[in-house]
């Protein structure tokens, strides 16, 4: 294993932010980690982990080593007559596994193709798009000590899933918590796929589409290639116009906080939730906001997404971390203003 000096992570950041790593080691198998691990340079220097990039956003070189994760290979574990699973490599990219798993004949993560990012990322996110989520196809994990060196397996129940969050999204706070940001390296994800597989249609977007094909039982590869072209339409390619995605999480409110602001705002898009809460469409508040289109320097709210953030620099003058940030916080000031609800991030800022 080498470790690389001043490397530049304009490539490994969606967005296409400048920045750079002092130190940067690729893992490609488990036996990296043991390694660095075991050598005294760098088994106490604080490190960074870097999957696809996707979901970050640099607002400067990163000092910490940052470990890139390039962990390869796909494979069906086991077949029950109950379920299908099936092992990813965590730096295998996300969509193509998804596309991969589908054409093999294991149905069951087609409503979240062309999710940017890596197998290894998604657990901590725990993604999720047109109904279904992470944590609804997920067995267990493989992982890797940072502090004692040993790899470990996590269920569902213990990776602690929430809505886009994980227990590797937290610090741990004291000898007894579980805490993983900053500690573990995932190394590899299995996936549970149910049988018999059950079509997850529930959304307009995805009813639309029946009602123009006239397919009212799709197939897996109908419903993956429905999502793909339904997020290319909605969506800004980041091989294009950088991007981290869904900018920020869908608030959830009671029933009497919402029923407040359909009083003053009667459109506003919302989903009752099973526990009783409701879901707000945060790209809605923002739009409402009239931030559709505006810039702060070189980052911008997309045009036909108000849930995304773009960098309108391209490559040549590249947006800031700084002027990320900067759109963000004034975002989330306007809709506190008007609506008293406080939007929360997705991407981690470094």
């Amino acid at each position: 294993m080498i470790v690389e000096s001043n490397v530049p992570l304009q490539p490994y950041n969606s967005f296409g932010i400048v920045a750079r790593a002092q130190h940067l080691a690729r893992i490609t198998s488990e036996a990296d980690l043991t390694a660095l691990h075991a050598d005294p340079a760098w088994r106490n220097e604080p490190r960074f982990v870097l999957g696809g990039g996707s979901n970050i956003v640099l607002t400067g070189d990163v000092k910490p080593l940052v470990l890139k994760v390039e962990i390869k290979g796909r494979r069906l574990v086991e077949e029950t007559p109950r379920a299908w699973i099936v092992e990813a490599g965590a730096g295998e990219t996300w969509h193509d596994t998804v596309e991969w798993m589908v054409r093999s004949g294991y149905p069951g993560l087609e409503n979240l193709a062309l999710i940017p990012g890596t197998v290894g990322g998604a657990p901590v996110q725990n993604i999720g798009a047109y109904g279904v989520e992470l944590q609804d196809r997920f067995d267990s994990l493989d992982a890797f000590d940072l502090e004692t060196g040993r790899t470990f397996t996590l269920d569902a129940a213990q990776c602690a899933f929430g809505y886009r969050d994980s227990v590797f999204k937290h610090v741990r706070s004291g000898p007894n918590d579980f805490g993983l940001a900053g500690r573990a390296v995932i190394t590899r994800v299995r996936f549970r796929l149910p049988k018999p597989w059950k079509a997850v249609v529930g959304y307009l977007d995805l009813e639309r589409k029946m009602e123009e094909t006239a397919n009212f039982t799709p197939s897996a590869i109908d419903i993956f290639e429905w999502i793909c072209a339904i997020r290319r339409a909605k969506l800004p390619d980041w091989r294009v116009l950088g991007n981290a995605g869904s900018f920020f999480k869908n608030p959830t409110v009671t029933p009497e906080q919402c029923a407040d602001i359909i009083a003053r705002d009667p459109k506003i898009v919302h989903y009752p939730m099973d526990d009783g809460s409701i879901k707000l469409a945060a790209g809605w508040l923002i739009d409402a906001c009239g931030w559709k289109g505006k810039s702060v320097g070189n980052a911008g709210v997309y045009e036909k997404q108000a849930l995304v953030l773009v960098n309108r620099g391209g490559t040549a003058n590249p947006v800031t971390g700084g002027e990320v940030m900067t759109l963000a916080k004034a975002i989330q000031t306007s809709v506190y203003e008007r609506f008293g609800i406080r939007l929360e991030p997705e991407p981690v800022v470094v």
